[in-house]
């Protein structure tokens, strides 16, 4: 519809010119007849465009010239099938155009079957972000993303604003949460049909809806004057999305801001968007209670002020002395200022409509940060084929712990360290022990205070190269065995008996899979390779040459 609405703007001098869109949730009966009267411009959606090929009410012999807009989301909407089949059905002789944010391989694979000798055009800019955008984001727990979104709509006064989520689900998650808190908001993404979603657009274009909550997918050619704010929810998992997010706020001469809200392994990706956009992005502390409502108040106050300057209360006058005099009687005796703030208590009375929540980043001196993480260290590293996405997978699998709330992870040649928050740090130790990687037992502890500020690169007295490579493969070795012996002490305890073979809740023979419910085995795609039995065998305890 956008586009269709871009394409009679810009023709309306040319007259003559029949522009035509089609897409589902719209009555088919109305599109043929419209596409009788022949135009010259149809914009479609791939499902409806078959529709009509099906029903033989829209041929191609006449088609001069077909684009492919918007060709990586189709692709990433599953639609490689219905593009396949209406390429199938164009004449050859033709210009075929296709726009795309990105150039993934299944594109350019597109591009070889269906064009001939095409022209790449890149547009490349070396500030990938508007210069106008005040970027920011600010470490938070999944729990507490609810009560800083509102905290940091109301703290800025942002009246129009866009909010993105990775999910579906989740983007009607935070629009629920958001409008049982009083705000204006509605959700678009792509399991809704056409119809809804032109009619959220329109009440956000006209300031109705004041927060939009969108996929990524949905906000594509979203283009709103007056976005004051984007709020990253999900940090994307691209960074070239993360450019197409805050792109809509910004423009036509006017600042913007955007805020991403990161936790645990998002810090990666967010090194990698700033990396990959050039560009600064400020860390901020969440705004607090007392902060918000102050800066309502005195937002309330200017207003007052500038009503009062211009006299628009002058008439009133004579009905606050009536208030006044009426107190006296009935012996109240209210002064003007109980009067005023009375008065001023009902004209806004949204000040008090807000029930912020006390959160945990609330507490005195509080940070997401490492003096919240625990490093552990994990006695098996690079030369055992350990990966970062397996430790995570490992972790998560066997402890209440999410993926997304583990830090940062440095492999090694033979050892590997891993950030926790403090409060999980317990519990997974706990539950990775009996944890086996290639038939031997792995071992997660808290890391000595010598090796984890080694690690982090603090200033220390340095050694010769030679001489530290011989420490560090020694500690690790040092480690390996105690692990290894501890693992045999606990094996002897357990009353069995040579020749007798543990139960089947108890083997370890399998790489990952042990009695915890680890969900795939080593040697798969898991990127850990385990070697049964017999790599137990040379591995308890010991540091295997290589």
């Amino acid at each position: 519809m956008q586009v269709a609405q871009e394409l009679r703007n810009a023709s309306k001098y040319t007259p003559g010119v029949r522009i035509l869109a089609i897409y589902g949730g719209q009555h088919i009966e109305a599109q043929i007849s419209a596409l009788k009267k022949k135009p010259q411009i149809i914009i479609g959606t791939p499902g409806r465009i078959m529709d009509h090929m099906r029903r033989r009410t829209l041929r191609f012999d006449d088609l001069k010239m077909l684009v492919l807009d918007e060709a990586d989301e189709m692709l990433h909407m599953g639609f490689r099938e219905d593009i396949d089949t209406i390429l199938e059905e164009v004449p050859e002789e033709k210009q075929t155009m296709l726009f795309s944010a990105t150039m993934p391989p299944e594109i350019l694979a597109i591009t070889r079957r269906y064009q001939t000798d095409p022209l790449h055009v890149k547009i490349e800019s070396r500030e990938l972000t508007v210069e106008a955008i005040d970027q920011y984001y600010i470490e938070v727990r999944e729990s507490s993303k609810p009560e800083l979104l509102a905290r940091l709509i109301d703290v800025n006064n942002i009246s129009l604003c866009l909010v993105f989520c990775n999910t579906k689900r989740r983007v009607d998650d935070v629009a629920s949460r958001l409008q049982d808190r009083g705000y204006a908001a509605d959700a678009l993404h792509g399991d809704m049909k056409q119809n809804e979603r032109d009619r959220v657009m329109n009440k956000f274009r006209h300031g109705i809806t004041r927060i939009l909550v969108a996929t990524d997918v949905a906000a594509r050619g979203i283009d709103v004057s007056g976005v004051e704010a984007v709020f990253n929810y999900d940090l994307p998992e691209d960074p070239e999305q993360y450019v197409h997010r805050i792109g809509r706020t910004g423009r036509a001469g006017k600042n913007g801001k955007s805020w991403s809200f990161v936790f645990g392994r998002d810090n990666i990706r967010l090194r990698e968007i700033t990396r990959y956009t050039r560009s600064q992005i400020q860390k901020v502390k969440p705004p607090s209670i007392d902060q918000v409502e102050a800066i309502r108040t005195s937002a309330a106050a200017e207003k007052v002020m500038e009503m009062a300057q211009q006299g628009a209360g002058e008439k009133y006058l004579s009905v606050i002395d009536r208030i006044i005099k009426s107190s006296m009687e009935k012996d109240i005796y209210l002064s003007p200022e109980d009067v005023a703030a009375a008065l001023f208590k009902m004209a806004f009375s949204e000040l008090e409509e807000r029930d912020y929540e006390k959160m945990d980043f609330d507490e005195e001196e509080f940070e997401y940060s490492r003096l919240n993480m625990v490093r552990l260290f994990i006695n098996a590293g690079r030369m055992d084929g350990l990966k970062e996405a397996a430790i995570v997978k490992a972790i998560a699998s066997r402890s209440s712990i999410s993926g997304r709330m583990i830090g940062s992870i440095e492999l090694h040649k033979n050892f590997s360290f891993v950030d926790i928050p403090s409060e999980y740090a317990e519990e997974v130790m706990e539950a990775m022990e009996g944890f086996t990687h290639a038939g031997r037992g792995v071992s997660f502890e808290i890391a000595s205070k010598k090796k984890r500020s080694g690690s982090r690169g603090e200033k220390k007295q340095r050694m010769p190269h030679a001489r530290k490579q011989h420490a560090d493969h020694q500690e690790a070795a040092d480690r390996m065995q105690s692990a290894g012996e501890k693992g045999e002490k606990k094996r002897n305890s357990s009353g069995q008996s040579k020749g007798k073979k543990p139960s089947s809740a108890k083997r370890q023979d399998e790489g990952f899979g042990t009695d915890r419910g680890f969900p795939f085995k080593a040697g798969k795609s898991s990127g850990l390779k385990g070697k049964g039995r017999s790599a137990g065998k040379n591995s308890r305890g010991r540091h295997r040459s290589r």
